[in-house]
């Protein structure tokens, strides 16, 4: 048998060895799991945001149907509202954690500080903007929509060139002025108003022929902002790439890339294109020009 003073050295050898054994050979710790969320910038507890552990998101006031619904961004329903659920969800935050700002929908894209982390109001991605402020990558692929009263002049047409002579009014700082201008090209400037609300009482008034917008926003305002109002049609904004709507950032912004990174699992699980299918399904219907 081992003399007894042979058996201490050994055990103080052991303790020794212990002390020095290497830290990833040493037990899952709380300050471990605390280097791991360190060492990923898009961990919830790493992201850089307007409140810390708040995510702030704007869009404009009235949010309008099929974007959102009931006007309460934060209830997750409508098409953006239910994207942004999604999004948030994804990067680990609850209903409780999301703060709405409303903001007005050329403000969001004017250069300068932001109030929001991220602002989603039908925005589409131009170059002109990106100037300005970042994007996220696109989130839906939209087509612009001519609407006209069912008993107008032009209610009827059934090609572009067929709305050449037409008096078209458009909501300011939209694509769908510059979709008129390049893809129209109508006799007479288009009348630009500030609100889309202003666009649709000049149609009701018959002070123009037909408005522009986006698509799903046109099957809203026939079934239920103008009575007596039809789609003419749907249309491409350019022969070029098509156009898409993003989630719009402060320019600079770092959490751009943990967005597109939730974006990402979102369209390949294909919870994005479920998204669109629940709220967006009206859409197909609609005449190409």
């Amino acid at each position: 048998m081992p003399r007894p003073s042979l058996l201490l050295a050994a055990g103080f050898l052991a303790l020794a060895a212990i002390g020095c054994a290497p830290e990833s050979d040493a037990p899952t710790t709380a300050a471990t799991g605390a280097a791991s969320s360190a060492s990923d910038p898009c961990a919830k507890d790493q992201l850089k945001l307007i409140t810390p552990g708040k995510l702030t998101i704007g869009t404009d006031k009235p949010a309008y149907e099929p974007w959102f619904k009931d006007d309460n961004p934060a209830n997750g329903q409508g098409f953006e509202g239910a994207v942004a659920k999604a999004v948030a969800t994804g990067m680990g935050f609850t209903p409780e954690e999301v703060v709405w700002e409303v903001v007005p929908f050329d403000a969001s894209y004017a250069p300068g500080p932001k109030k929001f982390d991220f602002d989603l109001n039908q925005v589409s991605i131009t170059p002109e903007r990106a100037q300005a402020v970042d994007f996220s990558e696109g989130y839906y692929t939209v087509k612009q929509a001519v609407v006209a009263l069912a008993d107008g002049k032009f209610a009827g047409a059934t090609s572009l060139a067929a709305l050449k002579d037409a008096k078209i009014g458009v909501q300011v700082g939209t694509t769908a002025l510059q979709a008129v201008q390049e893809m129209i090209q109508p006799s007479a400037d288009p009348s630009v108003f500030n609100q889309q609300i202003d666009v649709i009482t000049a149609l009701k008034n018959k002070q123009i022929d037909a408005i522009v917008l986006d698509l799903p926003t046109a099957f809203y305002v026939t079934a239920a902002q103008i009575d007596n109002a039809k789609i003419v049609g749907q249309f491409a904004s350019s022969h070029a790439a098509p156009e898409e709507f993003g989630l719009l950032f402060e320019k600079g912004n770092p959490l751009v890339g943990c967005v597109n990174k939730t974006l990402a699992t979102l369209k390949s699980s294909g919870d994005l294109a479920k998204i669109e299918a629940e709220w967006l399904t009206a859409t197909a219907g609609a005449p190409e020009l």
